[in-house]
């Protein structure tokens, strides 16, 4: 088994890696501040370790109470609001403290790091999205996900580590942020309110946050060294289909007014994750369909709101 650091710990897909890492067996360090209230989002058990960590504090991070560690993934980011994604000075300290982590898997004597990128670093394209797609971000979150994983594999390859860069799409589940558009129509739909939408024509590719977990760890163990991996399901549909099988989970007879609300400037219309290289390296597979993905994250949000 192997000891896993992980920043961004307390996030949806952070908690779901370290749920998915104890429950394969692995020791856990989770870095995070401890005065976030995301913190509850992490399990209690003996083999994970919290440590108080803000991101930008990881290249002074006395490691001693951590000890040796085999991978390392880097997951925290500042500035993932709408209105802060072309702060262009927010996102460069970003990548510096990308470097801060590679700096720190060095220092715990890690084999692997694996970063999470974003599917921001290719903007609007028509295809589906492979490692070798070009890339042309449009906002400063794209462009400095894009120069941090880039700088983070230079980082890696002086200190003899092996560098995995996940470009992560739509992912979804339990303890996501309200404003997101599966949790916003959770949301309405539960509450008997018919959710706003567009016409949902956008051709979209939804992964379980347990699977992207999985899809990571997977990196970390069997990945090769400097690939890109696009992160999805691999298997995209249309929004509004999307949208009507949230509806339709809720079962308060709501049905979704797409249509309502117009396309926003920029939008994705179409954003598929093609898996094969990921599978092929590391063999992976999803195996968490959205229908039942979405029964699980109704069922946690009806317990969170009573």
């Amino acid at each position: 088994m192997s000891r896993i650091v992980i920043t961004g710990a307390t996030g949806m897909i952070g908690s779901s890696l370290v749920r998915v890492s104890l429950a394969k067996g692995h020791d856990v360090v989770a870095l995070c501040r401890a005065s976030s209230p995301r913190v509850s989002n992490l399990p209690r058990d003996g083999r994970l370790a919290i440590i108080d960590c803000d991101v930008s504090a990881l290249d002074s991070l006395d490691i001693k109470p951590i000890g040796k560690a085999d991978y390392l993934f880097h997951l925290a980011w500042t500035g993932t609001a709408a209105k802060t994604r072309n702060d262009a000075f927010a996102q460069e300290r970003n990548i510096r403290y990308s470097l801060d982590a590679v700096g720190l898997a060095g220092r715990l004597g890690c084999t692997s790091f694996v970063g999470a990128g974003s599917q921001a670093e290719y903007g609007r394209t028509h295809c589906d999205l492979t490692p070798s797609t070009p890339t042309n971000p449009e906002n400063g979150y794209g462009a400095a996900k894009l120069a941090a994983g880039q700088l983070t594999r230079i980082a890696c390859a002086q200190l003899g580590i092996r560098h995995e860069w996940a470009r992560i799409l739509s992912v979804y589940g339990p303890r996501d942020v309200a404003h997101s558009l599966v949790m916003s129509v959770i949301g309405d739909a539960c509450a008997g309110r018919p959710p706003a939408c567009t016409a949902g024509e956008q051709l979209w590719d939804y992964l379980y946050c347990d699977d992207c977990a999985e899809a990571l760890l997977a990196m970390a163990e069997r990945g090769v060294d400097g690939a890109v991996y696009p992160t999805g399901s691999g298997s995209p549909r249309r929004l509004a289909d999307y949208i009507r099988s949230i509806c339709a989970r809720c079962a308060t007879e709501v049905h979704p007014r797409l249509g309502a609300l117009p396309y926003p400037p920029g939008q994705v219309m179409q954003l598929c994750a093609d898996i094969t290289t990921l599978t092929r390296d590391t063999g992976f597979q999803p195996h968490v369909t959205f229908e039942e993905g979405v029964a699980r994250t109704i069922a946690w949000y009806r317990r969170q709101h009573g």
